[in-house]
């Protein structure tokens, strides 16, 4: 079990890559959820709720049981950025440039953890793992969605 809860923490293998991980594990998210996007747009949302609910979950409960091997958020867990990210496309038209918008606020919000971002890294249980992406998700999501009506 601890083989799987490696292999997914590390979002495939992402996480072990030299430089800025998080980015990776963001980027492979994007792989991922790409070939979904080609369904309709209501079974794509459909599907990305259930792998941001399903990797959530797995991310949370693999933090803790991988605590005393890895530590408390290690460099190599890159679920949450995949959860995040998840949480970031929700919603958006299947267009790249959209995409890549969702990518680069979501980095930025989850590099610099503004409004409160930070706090949520505190709670116990792997939770805080999770949460904190989450919610860079969250806003990164709002403030595009706030963009496009805007436009």
């Amino acid at each position: 079990m601890k083989r799987l809860y490696k292999l997914m923490l590390s979002g495939f293998g992402a996480g072990w890559l030299p430089l800025a991980p998080g980015t990776w594990g963001a980027a492979v998210a994007i792989l991922l959820a790409w070939p979904l996007a080609t369904a309709t747009p209501a079974l794509f949302h459909l599907e990305l709720t259930g792998l941001i609910v399903a990797f959530t979950w797995i991310g949370a409960v693999g933090s803790e049981k991988m605590t005393g091997e890895w530590g408390e958020d290690p460099r190599q867990t890159v679920i949450d950025e995949m959860a995040g990210m998840w949480i970031a496309l929700l919603g958006l038209p299947f267009v790249w440039s959209y995409w890549l918008a969702a990518f680069l606020l979501f980095r930025a919000f989850d590099i610099v953890k503004p409004f409160g971002i930070r706090r949520l890294e505190k709670i116990e249980n792997g939770w805080g793992v999770m949460l904190d992406d989450v919610m860079a998700g969250v806003y990164t999501n709002f403030a595009l969605q706030l963009w496009i009506l805007a436009a």
